[in-house]
């Protein structure tokens, strides 16, 4: 099914407009969050040598920081404008890098992806979901990670009374006019924005911080992201344990987990795949982090 048909039909939101209207407002300060946050992540702040599978791209921030740290890039994604995102950062910041490529693809599409190679990292944050079979992009991505290397997903959070009333408001967001749209990315962010100021002064905290350059976790902007979750269809979630068993059923071992503690959101997930004798990620195991 094509993106152009899916798009007309109000089936899919429109990720790649809303990351086009991000990158307008990207400055130095989110992308050294973005770097921040990824070196967090995974564990390692050298990334020379490593090849870096980036899933569904969108702004091509994450591709961005992960050659900045030295690994060779490939981003992909399904949506023409996001891949255009990708291509744009790349050649304003980094013009004619040999090191970063930017591929439209779908994350179900196992030929595609094989054609890809195998990676040292496959990121796919806040993503997989969004496909309309996350189990089987899932999967395929676990195809693509090499021996000893790490896959490091973001997937949303199940939440057996709020996933029915989000997954109705996505829907209805899609195939809406604009202008409703509009009236519900305002509506939620507006309730959303008032609850987040409550508790940042709560705990003390400045409640305009996470409105500036680099106040939003890893890079982003608030705004962007309501958009992004307001109309974020298709819609699908997960346990933290589904996620879990499905990857050792497919022998990744957990490196990391951090969870949003049963709250609306993204739990974050780093597995590895082991290799004998040695892994490119050469710290030993730990627990539930």
């Amino acid at each position: 099914m094509s993106w152009e048909g899916e798009m007309r039909r109000g089936e899919r939101f429109a990720f790649g407009a809303n990351w086009r209207d991000f990158l307008r407002r990207l400055t130095p300060a989110r992308v050294a969050a973005a770097e921040e946050s990824l070196r967090d992540l995974l564990g390692r702040d050298d990334f020379c040598g490593l090849r870096f599978l980036d899933m569904g791209s969108g702004s091509g921030l994450f591709s961005l920081v992960a050659r900045r740290l030295g690994a060779e890039v490939v981003s992909c994604d399904f949506d023409p404008d996001s891949v255009a995102c990708a291509g744009a950062l790349r050649e304003a910041l980094r013009p004619g890098d040999p090191g970063w490529t930017a591929l439209r693809g779908s994350v179900l599409d196992r030929e595609f992806l094989a054609g890809l190679g195998t990676f040292d990292v496959v990121y796919s944050w806040g993503v997989l979901h969004h496909t309309g079979d996350q189990w089987m992009a899932l999967g395929n991505l676990c195809g693509r990670v090499a021996p000893g290397g790490r896959l490091a997903v973001a997937l949303y959070n199940h939440q057996p009374f709020f996933t029915p009333l989000h997954t109705a408001m996505k829907r209805a967001a899609c195939r809406w006019p604009l202008l409703g749209r509009l009236v519900i990315a305002s509506v939620y962010g507006l309730g959303v924005g008032a609850a987040l100021a409550l508790a940042d002064v709560l705990r003390g905290r400045d409640p305009l911080v996470r409105h500036r350059g680099n106040g939003s976790p890893r890079g982003m902007s608030f705004w962007h992201d309501v958009r992004d979750w307001v109309g974020g269809w298709p819609f699908e979630t997960s346990s933290p344990e589904q996620v879990f068993d499905f990857c050792r059923a497919r022998g990744f071992e957990l490196r990391r987990l951090r969870t949003v503690g049963g709250k609306s959101g993204c739990n974050e997930f780093v597995f590895e795949l082991p290799a004998r004798p040695s892994s490119v990620f050469p710290e030993p195991p730990c627990a539930l982090c």
